[in-house]
């Protein structure tokens, strides 16, 4: 679904736009209830053995919206309207954020998510993805190290100064001319982590570029991560909290996410490795109890349905023995309790150590 946007692409979505409301209007002035066929997708099942060849790239049976259900004519309505929406972006070639579409309409909407959902079925139904409608997110995530490129003529030069935070271009597509000398790509979850490498002056030391989503990364982060691994070819590693919520956000890059499954294999990052935080890592590093965090209810809740994610067991099922670790200890940390050995341990003992020792997954 992913492309180069084009002028014959947006000539090619206007068409199936109208294709799809001639079909519309069409029922209703012959009397017919209209319908609309959305294919279902998802990037994992919860099949214990892992007796499956689960794969987002294709459809795993249709939704059929129909006036006849009061719930799928408020879903058309909605859709309707933010297909209208789209069709004037595309037409007029600006872009918009999906709540600069919520307050459009924010009475018929009534919530951010309502929007959300229209959009990812208009990319299913369209065959398309989200950036193709000319729908943008707000980018949060943060890029700094070895690294220089154009976005849309405007250079980022993340090379002249090595620990800046450079935010991650939204419109991933306009990227060109990437040049680095760097030998690995550094995706940690959180910006007080981004942060701290800046401080210590990470990139000075350390050959690398160092990417940021500040928690769930958004699309526009997980299209950058995607494209400087496949354009330069080096090795990514992750280093997220060692609790449910940090091995979800790697497992996000690694696979992509539910909600966006049909577009997963233009987000997924395949080659990306697990560097830690790992639950043994609290033994190997001596953190003290004080630095453990007791799994809460939720916690466990979360980690026994990741457990039953097959790709866990039938692509990384090391991660499946690590996940199933801290289940059995019950106990979670954040990545900033390695600080309790010296507030520069992270980036002067821990990162390059692991990087250079081999240890990761």
């Amino acid at each position: 679904m992913e492309g180069k946007r084009s002028s014959s692409q947006r000539g090619d979505l206007l068409r199936k736009i109208r294709e799809v409301t001639r079909s519309i209007l069409e029922d209703l002035s012959n009397g017919r209830s209209p319908s609309v066929s959305i294919d279902r997708f998802r990037n994992y099942c919860t099949n214990p053995n892992a007796n499956c060849y689960c794969s987002s790239d294709f459809s795993k049976g249709k939704e059929i919206l129909t006036l006849q259900r009061e719930c799928h004519a408020h879903r058309l309505n909605v859709m309707l309207r933010v297909l209208l929406i789209v069709q004037q972006l595309l037409q007029e070639n600006i872009h918009g954020s999906k709540r600069d579409i919520y307050y459009m309409h924010p009475t018929v909407f009534s919530e951010q998510s309502v929007v959300d959902r229209a959009i990812n079925d208009l990319c299913i139904l369209l065959q398309c993805s989200r950036h193709n409608l000319n729908v943008v997110s707000v980018g949060n995530g943060l890029v700094m190290g070895w690294l220089r490129f154009l976005e849309g003529g405007r250079k980022f030069d993340c090379i002249n100064s090595l620990n800046t935070a450079h935010p991650v271009p939204v419109h991933v597509e306009e990227v060109k001319d990437i040049i680095s000398v760097a030998q690995y790509i550094l995706v940690v979850e959180k910006e007080s982590v981004f942060q701290r490498l800046a401080n210590d002056q990470f990139c000075n030391t350390n050959r690398c570029i160092v990417i940021t989503g500040r928690g769930y990364p958004d699309v526009p982060t997980r299209r950058f991560l995607r494209l400087l691994v496949e354009k330069l070819r080096l090795p990514a590693y992750c280093l997220v909290d060692c609790d449910p919520y940090g091995f979800d956000i790697l497992a996000t890059y690694r696979f992509g996410s539910m909600l966006m499954a049909y577009d997963a294999k233009f987000l997924r990052v395949p080659e990306i490795r697990w560097l830690g935080a790992f639950p043994s890592d609290s033994e190997n590093y001596g953190l003290p109890n004080q630095c453990l965090l007791p799994l809460t209810a939720d916690d466990l809740r979360r980690t026994e349905a990741m457990l039953h994610r097959c790709y866990l067991q039938r692509e990384e099922p090391h991660w499946r023995l690590e996940l199933e670790l801290m289940l059995q200890r019950g106990v979670k940390f954040e990545i900033e309790a390695l600080s309790v050995n010296s507030i520069s341990f992270l980036s002067k003992e821990y990162i390059p150590s692991k990087i250079q020792g081999g240890v990761h997954m």
